[in-house]
């Protein structure tokens, strides 16, 4: 714990003062123009995958990089309410759904329910990705590599498809005023895959 108290008094004796005035802007109002839809695992850092700066990207991050389908409730719904702030009040322009390798959530995706009795809050979660299971399963894929990264990117595919149930994201997306993107982000290489609609399938960005 103590490395993070150090890393504070760093970041503002130097990283601050580098970026001070652009802190003073953004200590008003803030303006993103993308939303980051990503997975909560520590290896993911999308202002460094980006190279953007405080101010321009919107983040929410939960296991497997999950979109809920939309729904109206009473319930306390954390990234539903992150996309209705993004598109409703901050108007962001894009939306960006980043998998990634070697997911944790994607791969408890495939465990059996005596596997995941101990987290049974994150089993229901990915109930949400139930299609991309059943998907999975049905094309009997024996490479654990190959069924590993296949899970990853179609589970990319099918939160991209459950952001157009919001009536909203759908009616702004036909008009072309939002963008949706699917990333596949590869840890060990830093390499990012960008979703090709046309082609249904993910092409690196370079």
């Amino acid at each position: 714990m103590e490395s993070l108290f150090e890393g504070v008094k760093e970041f503002n004796e130097k990283d601050f003062q580098q970026y001070a005035e652009l802190f003073s802007a953004l200590g008003k109002r803030q303006k993103p123009h993308t939303l980051f839809i990503g997975c909560a695992d520590s290896r993911i850092v999308p202002n460094l995958i980006t190279r953007t700066l405080p101010g321009e990207l919107f983040v929410v991050r939960n296991i497997a990089n999950i979109v809920p389908y939309y729904r109206q409730t009473e319930e306390f719904v954390a990234t539903t309410s992150c996309i209705e702030y993004a598109v409703q009040v901050l108007d962001i322009e894009n939306i960006i759904v980043c998998g990634h390798s070697n997911c944790g959530g994607c791969n408890a995706l495939l465990k059996t329910d005596k596997e995941l009795e101990n987290i049974p809050h994150t089993k229901k979660w990915l109930e949400l990705a139930k299609r991309v299971k059943e998907r999975i399963e049905s094309e009997r894929i024996e490479n654990p590599d190959e069924r590993e990264w296949r899970t990853e990117q179609m589970n990319v595919v099918e939160q991209m498809n459950h952001l157009i149930t919001y009536p909203y994201i759908k009616e702004k997306f036909r008009e072309g005023k939002i963008n949706i993107y699917g990333w596949y982000y590869i840890i060990e290489t830093g390499e990012v895959f960008n979703y090709d609609r046309e082609e249904r399938s993910f092409k690196k960005i370079e």
